[in-house]
């Protein structure tokens, strides 16, 4: 499906990258112009609650100005069952992606003047969406997007809390910030200025992102002014870029994309198939296929419902009898199975993050281990490791069973190359913990080669 496909008219070039949230596709627009295609992963978006809650956010990231700094967002499709968000520019390369590369050697690093000009972006990004009432609830290396003049955009603005039903807030991006802002002067601040980002990150933790921002691109600082300029960040882009392979010259559609965000257009008879999700009467056949979570055509559908009614009142008053018998029933079953399942239920209570004592020596591997502590009971633990060097780990799930009150949840970390490198590694523990908030702990080791 990632290679010479298209959705919705745009082509699938192959470059694809999975995250969070789903997989992200390099794609291009039927205008011949770059952009991407997101396709949910299908578990994210299996109830109604979680769609519902992702066409609010991405309806409420349309109506936002072009100027937010975000990845644009052009539309948000079904086809063939699946879910797929369409933005106007590509997806790639990510902050992450370019870390990656930089540290392998692959593209050289675009220096302390990146780092000042994706910090800046990114601050801004944020304040502007504080400003509107919004927040992003997940800006890290994996969700920054460098554009082709080096421009630091925002990804996947609040959808990641919309699929979980959890509340995104100011105050976590601000957190977030200040981690990226301490992972990259530890990463990429290769010529003494990592004093700079750490005296930003102090500020945005006592004085909010935008005291922070004005400390990046205060002329006096450490740093000339010109400091954050974008040049050598576009550069490093376009070498990332050429290896990209060629877009397929022929592209088969993923099926009879339907868009979920009722964008106003000429009226059709089909239009009802465009209008379903948050504001539909919940009485519609298109708003009954929306809650069932099936995305196939509905005009078949609308036009055999269609017509006057020829139930009788007596036959009518029968069928809601029957009805309500039948609701009846199932929510006793639904109360009795409640009743009886197990009351314990595993939740975390302490994380503690352990690393290597002896430096790391050339080529070697940094052996971490977090330790969980639980109340005993049984479940699922949802974690993800966050590295220094920007490499996204993906968010994963341990199984306990019931008297266990010790989980541990190791991390492994190659480092090859010569030099001098610092590792943190940062063990966070999504759900379920005793405070309802996430609890992380970390750990550090040195490399010398």
């Amino acid at each position: 499906m990632d290679d010479g496909g298209s959705v919705a008219g745009h082509r699938l070039t192959g470059r694809a990258r999975s995250g969070e949230i789903g997989t992200w596709s390099e794609a291009v627009s039927p205008a011949g112009t770059p952009s991407g295609v997101l396709r949910f992963d299908p578990a994210l978006v299996a109830t109604p609650a979680a769609r519902e809650r992702l066409v609010a956010a991405v309806a409420a990231d349309r109506r936002l100005a072009r100027s937010t700094g975000l990845l644009p967002v052009a539309d948000l499709v079904t086809a063939r069952g699946d879910i797929w968000l369409i933005t106007d520019g590509a997806p790639v390369p990510t902050l992450a992606d370019l870390l990656a590369e930089v540290y392998r050697g692959g593209v050289p690093s675009p220096g302390s003047g990146a780092v000042a000009a994706i910090l800046a972006d990114t601050a801004r990004t944020l304040l502007d969406l504080h400003a509107a009432g919004l927040a992003h609830g997940a800006p890290h290396p994996g969700t920054i997007v460098i554009a082709g003049d080096g421009t630091a955009l925002l990804a996947e603005r609040g959808l990641l809390q919309a699929l979980r039903g959890e509340p995104a807030s100011p105050e976590r991006d601000v957190t977030a910030w200040i981690e990226l802002a301490r992972g990259l002067a530890t990463s990429w601040a290769d010529d003494g200025s990592a004093v700079l980002f750490e005296r930003a990150a102090a500020t945005a933790a006592a004085h909010g992102l935008a005291a922070a921002r004005d400390v990046l691109l205060d002329a006096g600082g450490p740093l000339p002014q010109i400091h954050t300029t974008r040049e050598p960040l576009a550069r490093t882009r376009h070498l990332w870029s050429s290896a990209a392979p060629e877009p397929a010259s022929a592209a088969d559609e993923i099926g009879d994309a339907v868009t979920l965000l009722g964008i106003p257009g000429p009226a059709a008879a089909d239009d009802v198939v465009m209008r379903f999700g948050p504001g539909v009467p919940a009485d519609t056949a298109a708003a009954q296929i929306w809650r069932s979570g099936t995305t196939t055509e509905l005009a078949g559908d609308v036009a055999r419902n269609a017509g006057p009614a020829r139930r009788g009142g007596r036959r009518g008053r029968r069928s809601a009898w029957a009805g309500s018998a039948l609701l009846a029933v199932l929510l006793a079953v639904v109360i009795l199975w409640l009743r009886f399942q197990p009351a314990t239920g595993v939740v975390v209570e302490k994380v503690d993050v352990r690393g290597p004592k002896k430096a790391i020596a050339c080529d070697g591997t940094a052996k971490l281990v977090g330790t969980v502590t639980t109340n005993g009971g049984a479940g699922g633990i949802r974690y993800v490791w966050v590295r220094s060097d920007g490499v996204r780990m993906p968010e994963r799930e341990q199984n306990v069973l019931s008297g266990s009150t010790s989980v541990e949840l190791p991390l492994v970390w190659e480092v090859t190359g010569s030099g001098r490198f610092k590792g943190v590694a940062t063990l966070r523990v999504l759900s379920p913990t005793a405070s309802g908030q996430p609890l992380q702990d970390k750990a550090s080791f040195s490399y010398r080669c």
